[in-house]
């Protein structure tokens, strides 16, 4: 670390032009390329992925993506002929726009049971030539403004559908910019530097948005969500800023104690560094374990937000310190540089609150660890009633036409028109269309349903579908378990003595089946996520204690944090106020990328606290102090970091994006929690209770280990003589100005 940091101060213009030729040459691949994103839920080898199969073969015309246009009167009826004059020629020409296959609305003889019963609600449904990840924008566009342009005081018209909500608009990068402001005033009132303050934000930038362009190529190579590169983004510009932080922090303390500039960058990322790069390490291994749940959607998010984290971690020990040898001394303040000019190097001792916190905790561990445990618990008990599934356009704002479309429908045709359910099987002679012709008779009689369309033969009558529409919405649990009793009772009744196997498809039972497979490998996907990081800790802090306490700290972290995800998502506790749209369930797989992604963060909280616990503790034997001197020393800038990642986190609400703001709320909790009751509280008072058990580890186990440092011995040794040489010329001084925390008694 040291020659690499070594290398990019002496040829700091080559680290920047190369970081700069980097950014432009991906960014303009990926303009030139597109993107090329699929929210693909599909599950092989569940029954809704055998229905999309089989319906996919069997009926090609039905491969394109399917949207409504819905129309509602306040007087009179859709059957007015001057509405059904205005509706006719309008889905006319929807019919010629581009990409539309074709439109079937209510004004002719099959179409009469698009009409509600008090007739004051009509909708037509629009096939497009492709499916949805396939349909431009624009596309799109031309099918709303063409509806649109219907309206009258009297005709409300909306639209919704999967292509429909390519035309929202989004906050743009209002999100970004908001977060990366608060950024700056949060690091300009730490440094007291403008350009010192700048430096991280710069930093992350150029990381994160090398990574968003590479995630657009990524999207070429594999299944990549939409939201992959904007999660990508969030995680990168909190952590990249963080990262940063820590090493211009170190790299301060290094100017005020004496180094120079070239001295200061190289010492931080040799020893800050270090400890950037292994919790960057940790973040990804954790992001990487969702691979082990083997499916494309969640391969793509994995794939692209480790890439992200790797390039902020590469642009903080590379890009970081060429910068910080550009701007010189000006990484302090004014004041600073004056009092260092005047005075001479000092060392930069913990006083004022961070020690009085320090000493409180050591002295009151039973009382505020208990607090903290209750704080946490209270949090986590919505947790208990988590309800997972995937919030459709019913969750959408007010005031968005897919939104308003979906009300109208639930409205006039009951919520389950907005979801119904699809049951398609393969037909073997007349024995099984008999069947099939007494099945619509035995639906129709199932509880739960509300109506079901006649059985529809492809061609060659190889292969049959019916729609099921249910009595309630498609994210209730009332339609989950319609799902279940066709599939456990009703089918395996109606296939007995035929060669028939129907599956049962649609949205709700995607999705069911999606959390489902995601449930099922949850418990294996958590283990080896935290048995991975406990191994690396091991590893680094050579004790049994610290591992453990951090695997528990993270679980609670991430309970703590859907707590609060279920009470304003799924409760609706503010959704509606802060533009999310209202109640609904929480999306399956927000679950494993969560605890990823939180369970990466908190090790880095973990990592820069106890590794200057244990730096003290290999020192003196002494683990009172060893926590005193550690929380004292690290609390403030963990807690400035924590401030940062908060205010970048939160401000991804304003994307306008429910999933988005899902994850920017969740990781904004975990990352309040982790630094300002887990780490700055529980952690060093249960330090405190376990006393020097907290780095035990036997001997047997210590020397078949293999032995890694976070910061390297030479380092430390250099560190700790500068140190030392340092404090003997101000001891005088300091004694008579302020007390250092490491003889404050406990």
């Amino acid at each position: 670390m040291a020659a690499l940091a070594q290398w990019c101060v002496r040829r700091r213009l080559i680290a920047v032009l190369l970081w700069l030729l980097a950014f432009g040459g991906v960014t303009a691949a990926a303009a030139v390329t597109g993107s090329a994103y699929s929210n693909d839920y599909d599950v092989p080898g569940t029954q809704s992925g055998h229905a999309a199969e089989l319906l996919q073969a069997g009926f090609p015309g039905m491969g394109g993506d399917s949207d409504t246009v819905v129309w509602h009167t306040t007087s009179g009826t859709v059957r007015a002929a001057d509405v059904e004059q205005t509706m006719t020629r309008t889905l006319d020409k929807i019919d010629d726009l581009p990409g539309v296959a074709s439109v079937s609305g209510p004004y002719n003889g099959q179409g009469a049971g698009r009409i509600s019963a008090d007739g004051h609600t009509a909708y037509a449904t629009i096939t497009f030539d492709a499916p949805v990840e396939h349909i431009a924008a624009a596309e799109a566009k031309s099918v709303v403004d063409t509806a649109k342009a219907a309206e009258t005081d009297g005709l409300q018209v909306e639209l919704g559908g999967s292509a429909m909500a390519l035309t929202k608009t989004s906050g743009g990068h209002l999100a970004e910019i908001v977060g990366v402001v608060v950024a700056a005033v949060v690091l300009f009132l730490a440094f007291g530097s403008l350009a010192a303050s700048l430096l991280p934000i710069a930093t992350a930038l150029v990381g994160v948005g090398t990574a968003y362009a590479g995630i657009e190529l990524l999207g070429h190579a594999m299944t990549v969500a939409d939201f992959a590169p904007m999660l990508g983004m969030l995680i990168g510009l909190g952590v990249g800023i963080d990262y940063a932080l820590f090493i211009v922090t170190r790299h301060r303390r290094g100017l005020k104690r004496g180094l120079s500039v070239t001295e200061a960058a190289t010492n931080a990322v040799a020893t800050t560094g270090r400890a950037v790069v292994f919790a960057g390490a940790t973040v990804c291994i954790a992001l990487l374990g969702m691979l082990i749940l083997r499916l494309s959607f969640l391969n793509g998010v994995a794939v692209a937000a480790s890439l992200t984290v790797v390039l902020t971690v590469a642009a903080s020990v590379t890009l970081l310190p060429a910068l910080l040898s550009f701007i010189g001394m000006r990484a302090l303040s004014r004041r600073e540089r004056r009092r260092l000019a005047e005075h001479g190097p000092e060392p930069e001792l913990p006083t004022g609150f961070a020690a009085r916190w320090s000493a409180f905790v050591e002295r009151h561990p039973k009382k505020l660890g208990g607090i903290a445990v209750a704080v946490i618990a209270l949090l986590a008990l919505p947790t208990l009633s988590l309800h997972l599934g995937t919030s459709d356009q019913g969750n959408d704002p007010k005031t968005s036409t897919t939104r308003k479309a979906y009300d109208l429908l639930a409205d006039g045709f009951g919520p389950g028109v907005n979801g119904p359910l699809t049951l398609v099987t393969r037909v073997d002679g007349a024995q099984d269309k008999l069947a099939l012709d007494n099945l619509d008779a035995t639906l129709r009689s199932t509880r739960g349903v509300a109506s079901v369309t006649p059985v529809t033969y492809g061609p060659g009558g190889g292969t049959a579908h019916l729609t099921v529409v249910p009595e309630s919405a498609p994210q209730s649990q009332e339609t989950s378990e319609l799902v279940d009793r066709l599939r456990t009772e009703v089918l395996p009744r109606a296939e007995a003595g035929t060669s028939l196997d129907v599956y049962v498809g649609g949205v709700t039972a995607s999705y069911d089946d999606f959390a489902g497979v995601i449930v099922g490998k949850l418990p294996l996907f958590v283990g080896v996520v935290i048995g991975l990081g406990c191994l690396l800790l091991l590893l680094a802090f050579r004790s049994i204690g610290i591992p453990l306490k951090a695997a528990v700290m993270n679980v609670a972290a991430v309970a703590a944090a859907f707590g609060v995800v279920v009470a304003i998502f799924q409760w609706g506790w503010g959704s509606e106020l802060l533009g999310l749209g209202r109640a609904g369930p929480i999306e399956p797989f927000l679950p494993v990328i969560m605890v990823s992604v939180l369970f990466g963060l908190s090790m880095d909280y973990q990592v820069f606290l106890v590794s200057r616990m244990y730096e003290e503790w290999l020192e003196t034997g002494d683990n009172r102090r060893a926590v005193r001197v550690g929380l004292a020393e690290t609390s403030r800038v963990i807690n400035s970091a924590a401030v940062i990642m908060i205010s970048v986190f939160l401000a991804f609400v304003l994307s306008g994006d429910r999933v988005i703001a899902m994850f920017g709320i969740a990781l904004a909790a975990a990352v309040a929690l982790d630094a300002f009751v887990l780490r700055t509280l529980l952690v060093p008072a249960l330090m405190h209770l376990l006393g020097a058990a907290n780095w035990w580890l036997p001997r047997r186990l210590d020397r078949v280990l293999p032995r890694i440092s976070i910061e390297p011995p030479e380092c430390r040794a250099a560190h700790e003589r500068l140190a030392a040489a340092t404090d003997a010329e101000v001891a005088d001084v300091l004694a008579k100005e302020r007390q250092d925390v490491r003889d404050i008694p406990g």
